[in-house]
């Protein structure tokens, strides 16, 4: 009788003991979701209680960061030449006389030509600061708070998609005026010259240089962009502003 009184006060106290774990695991589980639910809550709220202006003009300045940085990094000396990425080479169009004429012995004036026209992008963005800030500052941006939700590079993109083409033709004289001033144009059109002298040659070939330059420079400056947009998106050290801590640690 002992034996099974002993037995029976050993169970139930082997019970409250399992029934006091699960009761903890219980309750530590509830205040974790509780934790969760309100951080979620919290942030919900903080991105809902910004207003339009604010996430506009995040917006814009993330944008305008990208600018100023892209800039720093590409309007130098090897900006493009020396970079693995926006070196540029001959337009597509142009492969062939750069094969031909390394193949005849006439390898250095391709090498003249690519470095100026190195040069002339290097240089050609470092005028594209107010052209790009002005398209910036006009662009309107109804569905902000959207672009403050969206993807890493969701500004960029919708920036890129809206004025590329207006950007391109601001861009188009300034890139001109440095390929004169850089002779870029003078050594690319020796290589087409030389190329079009050759007795195989059957079709002449004089791709335009201004616009392949134009649009390797603006594509080069959306890349520095959306690098910059992923940055302040992603890492809180690269939100160097209030209003851009305010608005993308909201999300």
């Amino acid at each position: 009788m002992l034996k099974r009184s002993l037995l029976v006060l050993l169970g139930c106290f082997s019970l409250q003991v399992t029934q006091a774990q699960l009761l903890k695991k219980l309750t530590q589980k509830l205040e974790s979701t509780a934790k969760k639910d309100t951080t979620k809550s919290s942030s919900t709220t903080a991105l809902a209680s910004l207003t339009q202006s604010d996430a506009g003009s995040a917006i814009k300045e993330a944008l305008s960061k990208g600018v100023s940085a892209g800039i720093a990094k590409l309007n130098k000396t090897d900006g493009f030449f020396g970079s693995d990425v926006y070196k540029l080479l001959l337009p597509a169009d142009a492969v062939k006389i750069s094969n031909t004429l390394r193949a005849i012995g006439l390898g250095s004036q391709v090498d003249k030509a690519i470095l100026q026209i190195n040069r002339s992008a290097e240089q050609a963005v470092g005028a594209a600061a107010p052209i790009f800030v002005d398209a910036i500052k006009q662009m309107t941006l109804t569905d902000a708070v959207n672009l403050v939700k969206g993807g890493s590079t969701s500004a960029t993109d919708y920036f890129k998609d809206k004025t590329t083409t207006q950007l391109k033709a601001a861009f188009s004289p300034v890139v001109k005026k440095t390929l004169d001033s850089t002779s870029a144009t003078h050594y690319y059109a020796d290589i087409v010259n030389s190329y079009n002298k050759l007795p195989t040659t059957a079709s002449k070939v004089n791709p335009d240089l201004q616009d392949y330059v134009t649009t390797a420079a603006v594509n080069a400056l959306f890349d520095q962009i959306g690098k910059e947009e992923t940055a302040i998106r992603a890492d809180p050290a690269a939100r160097t502003t209030d209003l851009l801590k305010k608005v993308f640690g909201a999300k």
